[in-house]
């Protein structure tokens, strides 16, 4: 069954109406859906609704409600992925697998060791990712749609910090503490992961975390691709403290 995402306001008591013109050609000309077909119906908030085609026309699709729910599969922990910004198109593949996963908003950081340059075009990116995650979340069928915000220094997330309950730093100089021993030690509803871009955290990053209290953690015995470590710590805190 197909997931689109509609304003509350296009919601009412018995039918919901579909006015977006990309969702009614995606609807009619890409899944080729027809009176009847069911729809998964999001409003990204709090509802998602269960509907089937009454009317299709060229300026809009009405849907008969058949069952109303709160979210399903959305996960209770929230969880920020804090991302130093990547060469070339691994961002749109990191966005892609942590909104699979889980996560609830992403921040592209610029980092001591980034190579991309802002040339003050950066918003055309954010667009372009926000619609990865889009498509991302209509795939794994999730209540909301992960935000991925502006882009910042690394030296204005510092102060952001302080509102999450716990702070994952995977640091790959840390070889005695691990992922594993922080998430058994601490029981959060929101969590913020910090991860580097090629070549890692600069010692002047790694201090500022360490003297704010934030300790690194190792994922494992290896070093992980900035593309794969997100990734993995997400699904790591997802295993400890979701399913």
């Amino acid at each position: 069954m197909s997931r689109f995402f509609v304003d509350s306001s296009d919601i009412g008591t018995e039918y919901i109406n579909i006015n977006d013109k990309g969702d009614i050609k995606h609807m009619t000309k890409v899944l080729r859906l027809s009176v009847g077909d069911a729809v998964d119906i999001s409003d990204g908030v709090i509802w998602e609704y269960e509907t089937e085609i009454s009317e299709i026309s060229n300026e809009e699709v009405i849907l008969k409600i058949t069952d109303k729910q709160h979210f399903a599969r959305e996960p209770e922990i929230e969880i920020c992925l804090y991302q130093g910004i990547p060469k070339a198109g691994k961002m749109g593949n990191i966005i892609q697998k942590s909104v699979e996963l889980g996560v609830k908003k992403i921040v592209p950081v610029f980092m001591d060791r980034t190579v991309v340059l802002d040339k003050g075009k950066f918003d055309k990116k954010i667009e372009r990712w926000q619609k990865v995650s889009s498509e991302a979340v209509k795939q794994c069928k999730r209540g909301i749609i992960p935000k991925v915000a502006i882009n910042v220094k690394f030296k204005d997330i510092l102060p952001e910090l302080n509102e999450y309950d716990l702070v994952v730093f995977p640091y790959e100089n840390e070889n005695n503490r691990t992922i594993k021993d922080l998430l058994s030690e601490n029981n959060p509803k929101s969590v913020a992961v910090i991860i580097g871009p090629e070549g890692g955290f600069s010692d002047n990053e790694a201090k500022s975390l360490i003297d704010n209290g934030i300790l690194g953690v190792s994922l494992g015995k290896t070093i992980l691709r900035t593309e794969t470590a997100g990734p993995t710590a997400i699904a790591m805190i997802m295993y400890e403290y979701e399913i």
